[in-house]
This record gives C-alpha cells, sequence and structure tokens, in this order.
C-alpha cells in the first residue's frame, strides 16, 4: 500500500494519506496574534485543505484532538468549532490543556479522516 505526503516541511507532512484514511498533523494557526477563536477558524480553513487535497472532506473526520494553552479558551474554540462543524458528521473529539510549542499559540488541531 502506497503512503502519500501532503505539504511536507522540514520536520513534518502536513498530512498523509494511507490506504483509505488521512492522518493530519497539529495545525496550528498562521497569524498567532489571532484570539482563540480567530486561531480556531483558521485551523479550521487549513483543515479544510489539506482534506481536499487529499480527496476528503470535514465530513468524513472520524476523530479530532484539539489542544488548548488554555481552557479558558474553550468557549472561544467552539464558537468557531460549532461554525464549521457539519452537525450531521461529528467526529469523536477530545480537547486538552496543554503547553503548545510557541506560546502565542492558543489552539492545536490534529485529526484522522476517511477517504471516500
Amino acid at each position: 500500500m502506497t503512503i502519500k505526503r501532503l505539504q511536507p516541511e522540514e520536520r513534518l507532512t502536513g498530512a498523509v494519506v494511507h490506504g483509505h484514511t488521512v492522518y493530519l498533523a497539529g495545525q496550528v494557526a498562521d497569524d498567532p496574534t489571532l484570539d482563540a477563536e480567530g486561531q480556531t477558524a483558521d485551523i479550521l480553513r487549513q483543515i479544510d485543505a489539506l482534506l481536499a487535497e487529499a480527496g476528503t472532506s470535514s465530513a468524513r473526520l472520524l476523530s479530532v484532538q484539539i489542544f488548548l494553552s488554555d481552557m479558558n479558551d474553550m468557549a472561544a474554540m467552539n464558537r468557531a468549532w460549532d461554525a464549521w462543524l457539519d452537525r450531521d458528521a461529528k467526529p469523536a473529539r477530545a480537547t486538552v490543556e496543554a503547553r503548545l510549542a510557541d506560546p502565542r499559540w492558543k489552539v492545536e488541531i490534529t485529526g484522522i479522516a476517511a477517504l471516500p
């Protein structure tokens, strides 16, 4: 079975396609000066682009892990998440507080999606 790597960078690949599954690397906002809601919206836009490049969509997300640098940002993150979420295709989700690699980042999201 082949492995396809999308948007490779120096130390990681944005997404890896193997079989009928897409594995997303942790995505962070392009603009770390945004608030948690803005960072989340930016990350979800990036996820949409990666999934489209892989040949799938957010409606086929199986599992998502959300890392918040501060759990007090949960409501702000959820506002962006709720505006983006397909209510008929909700993935399994875990949200945890974690110290992120750059202290300006408030949100990081990773996940696994199925291909059609």
